[in-house]
């Protein structure tokens, strides 16, 4: 866990360090202030608004609901359940109001942590495989990666407005300072996809950890992997439109379902005796074999929010029951 959090908090550093570097342009071009301290505090000052907004934010997106208990006992006994394992508070619970099936955790710290399920998550997954995808979801929490996410996913945004402003509007409002709104929104624009890669990275290494996590909370590796094959089966199912509802958030989600697609044809090769589940022993098949990504499938993995499904998978056929 200190490794994750490790290499969060750096990303994190890094992350101030665009933020700055972006306040310091702007100022300069426009504002005309050379101040450090100035820059120091509005860079502190956003990065609390990103703090402060940020679970608001996924909630709006994702069109969170929140539970009561007489809502749905099964759901809150599971999470529950998984709480007291993994030793953290019980965090509010709620149904995204989107179809895709899938799940999610946010909040800015453990005592305001937040899980969520989707409405296509409820009907498809047994009781064994929801469980394993809500501990998955827990260990986010536990590892305080949720706030270190939030606050990376908000990054990419504000730099991709920025660019869009000043590269087709800035311009257009003032002739005399052309050049200079050019150059700041094409700053941003590289900003912008730098910091989409940081986020990128972030979201792929915390899902390692946090799928060990599951394990760790007394699920079965096969549950978890049964899991991830009927989401991806289920998310290859639905439509571009659906998939767009959750785009700019699917760092979030236990899988990327924009990916869902491309990832089916090789997992329904796991799936040996056409169940539609994974169970152990075709695992265990796949603890023994050697998986090599080519150049696309690793260009693939750089540029999405989760790592390579099958890599996964295989991952958690090496944890023990």
């Amino acid at each position: 866990m200190w490794s994750l959090q490790l290499r969060m908090w750096l990303l994190l550093t890094i992350l101030f360090g665009f933020i700055y570097a972006v306040i310091v342009v702007i100022g300069k071009a426009f504002l005309h202030v050379g101040d450090f301290s100035f820059y120091l505090i509005i860079s502190l000052i956003l990065m609390f608004i990103q703090y402060m907004i940020g679970p608001k934010i996924v909630e709006w997106t994702m069109q969170v609901k929140y539970l009561k208990k007489q809502d749905n006992p099964r759901l809150f006994q599971m999470v529950e359940s998984l709480a007291m394992r993994a030793n953290i508070p019980v965090p509010k619970i709620g149904i995204a109001q989107i179809e895709i099936p899938n799940a999610f955790a946010f909040g800015r710290s453990i005592g305001d942590g937040r899980v969520c399920v989707t409405r296509g998550i409820l009907n498809l997954l047994s009781d064994e495989e929801l469980k394993a995808v809500l501990g998955h979801e827990l260990t986010h929490l536990k590892n305080r990666d949720v706030l270190t996410i939030t606050l990376l996913s908000v990054i990419p945004m504000i730099m991709y407005r920025i660019a869009w402003q000043f590269l087709f509007y800035g311009r257009r409002r003032d002739g005399r300072e052309g050049g200079n709104t050019v150059l700041i929104g094409l700053a941003a624009f590289v900003f912008y996809f730098i910091t989409n890669l940081l986020v990128l990275y972030a979201s792929r290494i915390r899902e390692y950890f946090a799928d060990r996590g599951s394990i760790a909370l007394g699920n079965q590796p096969s549950a978890l992997a049964s899991s991830l094959y009927k989401l991806v089966y289920g998310s290859a199912r639905m439509s571009p439109e659906a998939l767009k509802e959750s785009e700019g958030l699917k760092a979030f989600f236990v899988n990327d379902p924009s990916q869902a697609r491309n990832e089916i044809r090789e997992l329904s090769q796991l799936d040996l005796d056409r169940s539609g589940t994974i169970d152990p022993s075709e695992l265990l098949l796949l603890k023994n074999k050697n998986i090599r990504l080519g150049l696309g499938g690793k260009l693939m993995e750089l540029l999405s929010t989760h790592p390579n499904m099958l890599k996964r998978i295989k991952k958690l056929s090496e944890y023990k029951n």
